[in-house]
């Protein structure tokens, strides 16, 4: 169990733990375009749509989950927040989500659309693949290719709408070249670093269809030591984490 100031995550069932990754993007994603509708695309634990939703006035925060066990999970997570009567998780692949308003041939109705996309994507396109079945079909990009990712999100984003990841930095080229083909443009960058000395690990993106040649782009850096946080980190985390 992960307590946190204002709800629990249970994650025994889930192959991809609470990390600091989620918790990232839950706290770091911009929502100044006061969304109504959320979707959190591989949702795990269910972490970054509660956090959305102790941040914003959302009326609807739907979540995806391929994986049964961590589908369940964050339907638990979900029941038990202060924030159950909003949020609400598909047991569904991205692709069988983007494909349902197609099904009943008689519905002419767009795709659901909704102002703010979030996702903490499989990574490791790497050849390496742990132990655990699970473990790797919640990591790894062959579960969820970017180009996927992308596309849905340009279906399925409003016109004033946000889509906001946390990929590895090595891919944040290819993933604002890939964006661009979808007219989805950066509205800001924060680049990860886990200490002052070591290299960018993360990029967290955020991305409208308007496009800004003024986007702000900035660092930040956890730890100066060992659970010695930053003011930055603090001040990014702290009405969530119980002790930092």
């Amino acid at each position: 169990m992960f307590s946190f100031k204002q709800f629990t995550i249970e994650q025994s069932r889930c192959a991809m733990k609470v990390g600091t990754d989620g918790v990232l993007l839950g706290a770091w994603t911009p929502i100044e375009n006061n969304p109504f509708s959320i979707l959190d695309i591989g949702t795990g634990t269910g972490i970054i749509a509660l956090m959305l939703a102790q941040r914003s006035n959302a009326e609807q925060i739907d979540a995806l989950e391929i994986d049964e066990e961590a589908y369940e999970q964050a339907t638990d997570n979900f029941e038990n927040s202060p924030w159950n009567d909003r949020l609400f998780c598909f047991h569904a692949g991205l692709d069988e989500f983007v494909e349902e308003p197609e099904d009943d041939p008689s519905d002419s109705e767009l795709a659901q659309q909704y102002d703010l996309i979030v996702s903490n994507p499989p990574f490791y396109s790497e050849n390496y693949k742990s132990n655990s079945e699970q473990r790797d079909l919640a990591r790894f990009q062959d579960a969820m290719p970017f180009e996927d990712l992308v596309e849905a999100a340009d279906l399925l984003l409003s016109e004033n709408g946000i889509f906001s990841v946390i990929i590895p930095f090595k891919e944040e080229e290819n993933f604002l070249a890939l964006a661009k083909t979808y007219e989805l443009y950066p509205l800001k960058i924060t680049r990860v670093k886990g200490a002052p000395n070591s290299e960018i690990k993360r990029s967290l993106l955020a991305f409208s269809r308007n496009e800004n040649p003024d986007f702000p782009v900035n660092e930040l850096i956890i730890e100066t030591a060992r659970h010695q946080y930053t003011p930055e980190y603090i001040e990014l985390t702290k009405e969530f984490y119980l002790k930092l």
